[in-house]
């Protein structure tokens, strides 16, 4: 290591090189707030705000920042992150492998490391059942992923095909039934790898003239966990490969377990043969996450790394951010990021003002079940109580049935949540109501003007 090379001087010269990739709000949010507190032969140490903060930076932009390494130091140095602050985190360098983990080493030369001369899993040991939040939405694909995990290749699930959009917990599942796999000693050999890094380590073993090493080492695992076989579209020599290792591995009863962001026969690309395996085993999708899955996997986001976030504020962000996990826990981790930054306590205005960033103003909503309760017995003329409870007068009934109605239209909220917060009424009495007052608009101009009233009315309490 250069002697000038310092880790304020190292660490500078990989802004600079960041803030010509990145967007400058991105910049000033993820990287600005980050340190250089050491420089050793081998590696960066970077201080972060907070666990919560250092999840968002090492899964997304971790490759980044070891390639404006390479640029700036001509070395392949790795990263190392630590939580604490000042001199404390000097003292306690040794110790922060409960905050840390090694990233990949890129060399500055061209002679990359490939999957076949690694001994590791490759596997993320933060991806564990016991932190993936179960819901309706993935209750069947963990089910599964749990059976192959405790028999691996010893089920009628193999191969196992994962399927869902981005950022809806695929990866965390997957690495999950290694990590079980491995922990319980169910499987000894456990691989984890993307499609890309599968594809890189076929061209790197062609170039090298190892292609029988390849094989031989992707062959000789007990579990091959392959992460986004969408990208192995339109690679022919790649499938091809991939074919045989399947074959083999599926032939001595060792388990595959595959993701991908759509259904196995919506995949163009593929090799026909390819495609027939994959609809042939269990194929099982992970759907966005309902109200009440978000708001608990915020609420152990925050008790696992022990988070004072108030409930509102999670509750606002689980209302306004529906698509998918990762931009959830993104907006919490940037809501984190953001009150570190401004030194102000974390609350519904600053929530507000985060998330108008990120979605824009006219995508967010504070509509709350609440505000449909009241806005509706205003307009009837009736008690709140008598809304919500047993009273079945015309009124009551009509207005009981309005308010579940576009409780469900303004809300995410399920049935059953709805339900609970009308006297505990079925979900099937949401469904009634929804259905009445849906028929009703259909016939009555009087009855729909009245809807669209109240509708503007919630449009305006936003």
């Amino acid at each position: 290591m250069p002697e000038s090379f310092n880790c304020v001087s190292v660490w500078d010269g990989c802004l600079e090189y960041v803030r010509k990739k990145v967007p400058q709000q991105t910049f000033d949010t993820w990287f600005a707030p980050m340190k250089a507190i050491s420089l050793s032969k081998e590696n960066l140490i970077l201080q972060v705000p907070n666990k919560f903060f250092y999840d968002w930076v090492d899964s997304h932009y971790r490759d980044m920042i070891l390639k404006a390494l390479s640029e700036v130091t001509g070395n392949g140095y790795g990263i190392n992150y630590t939580v604490l602050l000042g001199e404390d985190a000097e003292k306690h360098l040794a110790g922060i492998a409960h905050y840390t983990k090694d990233a990949i080493v890129v060399p500055a030369e061209t002679d990359v490391k490939t999957g076949m001369f690694e001994t590791g899993s490759r596997l993320n040991e933060r991806y564990v059942f016991d932190t993936y939040v179960e819901g309706t939405s993935n209750q069947f694909a963990r089910a599964a992923a749990m059976a192959v995990a405790s028999a691996p290749g010893r089920t009628s699930f193999n191969p196992l095909v994962i399927y869902g959009g981005t950022g809806l917990g695929k990866t965390h599942l997957l690495q999950a039934i290694g990590n079980e796999a491995r922990a319980t000693g169910r499987a000894k050999k456990v691989v984890y790898v993307s499609s890309d890094t599968f594809t890189l380590d076929f061209i790197a073993a062609i170039q090298k003239n190892k292609t029988t090493e390849f094989s031989r080492y992707y062959r000789g695992v007990d579990m091959l966990l392959l992460d986004d076989i969408q990208f192995f579209q339109n690679k022919e020599q790649t499938q091809e490969q991939f074919f045989h290792i399947f074959n083999d591995l599926y032939q001595h009863h060792k388990q595959i377990v595959l993701t991908t962001d759509k259904p196995p026969m919506e995949l163009h690309g593929l090799q026909e043969r390819l495609l027939s395996r994959f609809q042939s085993s269990l194929t099982v999708d992970v759907q966005p996450p309902d109200l009440e899955t978000r708001i608990a996997i915020l609420q152990k986001k925050a008790n696992d790394d022990e988070l004072d976030i108030p409930y509102e504020v999670i509750e606002y962000l689980s209302m306004n951010i529906r698509s998918n996990v990762r931009e959830l826990e993104g907006a919490l981790i940037r809501l984190l990021a953001y009150s570190s930054l401004i030194r102000v306590d974390i609350d519904i205005n600053l929530t507000q003002r985060v998330l108008r960033e990120i979605l824009g103003a006219r995508h967010t909503t504070s509509v709350s079940i609440e505000s449909v309760q009241s806005t509706v017995s205003n307009a009837y003329k009736i008690n709140l109580d008598s809304m919500v409870g047993k009273g079945r007068t015309k009124e009551v009934a009509e207005s009981r049935m309005i308010a579940m109605y576009l409780t469900r239209e303004h809300t995410d909220l399920s049935l059953k949540t709805i339900g609970l917060y009308f006297g505990g009424r079925d979900h099937s009495t949401v469904v009634h109501a929804c259905r009445w007052v849906e028929g009703r608009m259909k016939s009555d101009s009087t009855f729909t003007r009245l809807i669209n009233e109240l509708k503007a009315k919630l449009s305006q309490n936003i």
